[in-house]
């Protein structure tokens, strides 16, 4: 299809030396194209290591923002120019400014295609909020996200974008049944305030009220956690562990130690936690915020409850420990809810859209060079390229 050259997809996000959903995305993604006969990607990160003389910087606040910048900038230019597809990874407001934007314009100032991947659930308000936001991301080749939610939310400003699924590795994430379905809950989401991961603790004073025994283990790290500690101790919880930031390589081995998972998010996209749960054969109990809907249907994958209602929430729970088959009905459900996130579901779709943006572009340049008088080089360029893509056609 391509001539015997792999595509090559300069992928722009965070690396695993930020352990947050785009981090994780991104890092299975780039394990996947690995080796592939179509696809020769590679990371280039937005919080790129600085020279040692600089590293200082990464402890001092706002120093570390500008340090990051004249670290990465420079890093762009290398690393777009030789791609032939921009892949970028975006989150919103300032991370928006810092770093899929530089991106979006570097790209398109060296004519290369750029798919914009936003994954964040702030994105109704973001655009909203933001002139520069909404112009910058109408004017990229095409507009992928992970979510309905997402689809509806650009659609609202006259934005149009696609849906690609998140990627769940069911060989790293195994099912179990659960029976029987024991008392023992887990978070894996950080300790930021969009996450209240307070109204999980609350929600589990309740449960663990019926089920003393009940345990919860908390997964992640963040600003809030002295104060989350302080809130265990004040509602006098027994068996709740603070695990810590973990590895996405680490992470299945709390999905199989637990049975039941919570998150409580107030804003959210389509969280990767989620589906990791469906595929490990835990029920998920979650607040119903953002795109959580889109791929929990209540009563059906799961149980869903009021932003912030902690009583809702552990009634869920609670619904779950006493009727087991229930459980298990929506156990069942969910696995088979998570098979269309496998890469063999998801590899197609985006070397269909890789090749998309490439094919444009290829037709973009071959009607612009055919407007000019001279078009001896011209002819030769714009067919070497169609050669190299097998283009038939420009529409």
């Amino acid at each position: 299809m391509n001539g015997g050259r792999r595509l090559k997809v300069a992928v722009v996000a965070p690396s695993l030396r930020i352990l947050g959903g785009q981090a994780v995305q991104a890092d299975r993604l780039l394990r996947a194209w690995r080796d592939d006969p179509d696809v020769d990607a590679w990371l280039v990160p937005v919080n790129p290591v600085p020279p040692k003389l600089l590293r200082f910087a990464l402890d001092i606040k706002y120093l570390r923002t500008i340090v990051n910048e004249l670290t990465y900038l420079p890093l762009l230019v290398r690393e777009l120019a030789r791609a032939d597809v921009v892949h970028v990874f975006s989150a919103s407001y300032a991370s928006y400014l810092l770093a899929p934007l530089p991106a979006m314009l570097i790209g398109r100032a060296l004519g290369k295609p750029v798919i914009l991947n936003y994954r964040s659930g702030e994105a109704p308000d973001h655009l909203s909020r933001s002139a520069i936001a909404r112009k910058t991301i109408a004017q990229v080749d095409r507009n992928i996200v992970p979510s309905q939610f997402l689809v509806d939310a650009f659609g609202t400003f006259g934005i149009e974008a696609s849906i690609i699924s998140n990627i769940v590795d069911l060989d790293r994430f195994r099912f179990r049944a659960r029976v029987p379905l024991r008392p023992r809950l887990v978070s894996t989401r950080n300790f930021d305030a969009l996450y209240n991961v307070a109204c999980t603790i609350r929600a589990f004073r309740v449960v663990q009220d019926r089920w003393p025994e009940a345990r919860l283990t908390l997964v992640g790290g963040g600003a809030q956690e002295p104060e989350l500690r302080a809130l265990v101790t004040q509602l006098d919880l027994r068996h709740v562990e603070f695990a810590g930031r973990v590895t996405p390589d680490q992470i299945a081995d709390f999905y199989a130690a637990n049975d039941i998972y919570i998150q409580t998010p107030n804003i959210d996209n389509t969280p990767t936690s989620v589906l990791e749960a469906f595929a490990s054969g835990l029920p998920v109990v979650s607040t119903e915020a953002g795109g959580v809907p889109a791929i929990l249907t209540h009563g059906e994958h799961g149980l869903l409850a009021p932003l912030d209602h902690h009583e809702a929430l552990a009634s869920h729970i609670l619904r779950l420990l006493d009727d087991p088959q229930y459980a298990d009905s929506l156990i069942r459900a969910a696995h088979a809810r998570v098979q269309p996130c496998t890469w063999a579901s998801v590899r197609e779709q985006w070397l269909r859209a890789y090749r998309s943006v490439l094919r444009a572009e290829t037709c973009t340049v071959a009607k612009t060079l055919s407007t000019t008088e001279d078009t001896g080089d011209a002819e030769a360029q714009t067919k070497r390229t169609q050669d190299s893509w097998s283009v038939k056609s420009c529409g």
